[in-house]
């Protein structure tokens, strides 16, 4: 509740920007936006935290790019979430989180399953909770968080977005818990975010059914 609260009076004196996000993470305004900001991670990282400056002091925006596996979540990524996550736990400056994508066309397809097929079995289980443990963190932040969709966000990817407090998404953005479809269960905690989202009916019939929206 005290979370909660805290992040409501933050969302107040960002509103002006919160209305603009469709329009300044659109993409071209978006590489725009990021070039003039101050960098903390080298760019051949495939998580990269950025603050703002000037106009947008205080917000810091966490980049998801992999291009060469479309942002899937491998153990590199995962990481590196959790290393961008704890960084916005400790830094006081900042009042807002936006998550978003540098790879065209696509949010996040969720986790790497060909880097999973070579995992040890007694791993998996392992990675499954440290991806539910660091959307948890991200959930649990003490500023709003907002993701950017644009392009494909299923599984994990969508998982994800559920973690942020806000989502803003393009008109090509395609949203789903696809999971079913591979005869396995979402893992990472849609299955009790989406609910609290959209209802547990509408949750059901799109996890049961896996069925893509939008796109």
């Amino acid at each position: 509740e005290h979370s909660t609260h805290h992040k409501a009076n933050t969302m107040l004196s960002l509103a002006p920007l919160v209305r603009a996000l469709p329009l300044r993470l659109s993409p071209s305004i978006q590489r725009c936006t990021l070039s003039n900001s101050s960098i903390n991670n080298a760019p051949e990282e495939e998580v990269s935290l950025r603050k703002l400056s000037g106009a947008d002091a205080g917000l810091a925006v966490l980049t998801l790019q992999r291009p060469h596996s479309k942002n899937a979540i491998g153990r590199a990524m995962l990481q590196g979430l959790r290393e961008a996550i704890k960084q916005c736990q400790t830094d006081r400056t900042l009042r807002c989180l936006v998550v978003n994508s540098a790879v065209d066309r696509v949010f996040c397809p969720g986790a790497d399953l060909k880097e999973r097929a070579t995992m040890p079995q007694e791993e998996v289980p392992l990675f499954v909770n440290k991806l539910r443990e660091t959307f948890t963190m991200l959930e649990n932040l003490e500023i709003p968080t907002i993701v950017a969709l644009e392009g494909a966000a299923v599984g994990g990817g969508l998982e994800l977005g559920l973690s942020c407090d806000l989502r803003v998404g393009s008109p090509s953005a395609v949203l789903a818990l696809s999971e079913t479809s591979l005869g396995i269960i979402p893992g990472a905690g849609g299955t009790q975010r989406l609910p609290r989202i959209v209802g547990p009916s509408v949750a059901q019939e799109l996890i049961f059914t896996a069925r893509r929206v939008g796109g």
